[in-house]
């Protein structure tokens, strides 16, 4: 499957994503990158922006758990080919929205109120609870004409308001304030539903495989 994808795109949404989760930059590896995330289940990420003979070799060579292989491609351009001890994890999907998203006219129940931080040109918005409970959480990184959204989280107890909209679209202001428009993410299949609500379009697959034993 050929989106055309840019490796230049992904370069910068990688080094947002690392940026946004306080993890060391990514460093080319061949036609690739590597991220060194450093998590018990996450050790090292190395993302293709194509599926090619780098990442097949780098299969080959890898046995420890925890690393994970990320490509934009279907998973079934690699299923047969990489051996059974790689696990394909859960559809990924990277998106684009190159416009202004598309907003009902939303707002914040009253049991809410807004918090906001930012770090390494991280933005943060949190909606919690008058009792102090975190009830949706999103990023979004500005990394010079792109905006990378990331970790757009609702709690289950909170689900069906409305406030991942909401955080969405108080985090689309900060962007457009500076002057970004270019919007990327990886959504999951849940997600991919919401965003597309907002006018965002498939940009790529993204799959994901990883050893875990």
């Amino acid at each position: 499957m050929e989106f055309g994808v840019s490796s230049n795109i992904i370069e910068k949404w990688l080094r947002a994503w690392s940026l946004s989760r306080q993890v060391s930059l990514p460093v080319r590896y061949k036609s690739g990158f590597r991220v060194d995330v450093g998590e018990k289940k996450q050790k090292v990420r190395y993302v293709f922006p194509v599926l090619n003979k780098d990442f097949f070799q780098l299969s080959k060579n890898i046995s420890d758990p925890w690393i994970f292989l990320k490509v934009c491609a279907s998973p079934e351009e690699f299923k047969d080919i990489v051996s059974p001890k790689w696990k394909i994890q859960p559809q990924g999907y990277m998106m684009s929205c190159l416009k202004q998203m598309t907003f009902q006219n939303g707002f914040l129940g009253s049991e809410y109120t807004l918090e906001k931080e930012s770090y390494n040109s991280t933005y943060v918005i949190r909606v919690v609870t008058y009792g102090g409970q975190l009830a949706s959480i999103g990023r979004v990184v500005l990394l010079d004409d792109m905006a990378v959204y990331d970790r757009i989280i609702t709690d289950i107890n909170h689900r069906k308001k409305g406030l991942a909209t909401f955080v969405m679209s108080e985090l689309e202001k900060i962007a457009i304030s500076k002057g970004v428009f270019k919007n990327f993410l990886v959504a999951t299949e849940e997600g991919k539903i919401l965003y597309e609500s907002l006018g965002w379009e498939l940009y790529s697959l993204y799959s994901s495989i990883v050893i875990t034993n």
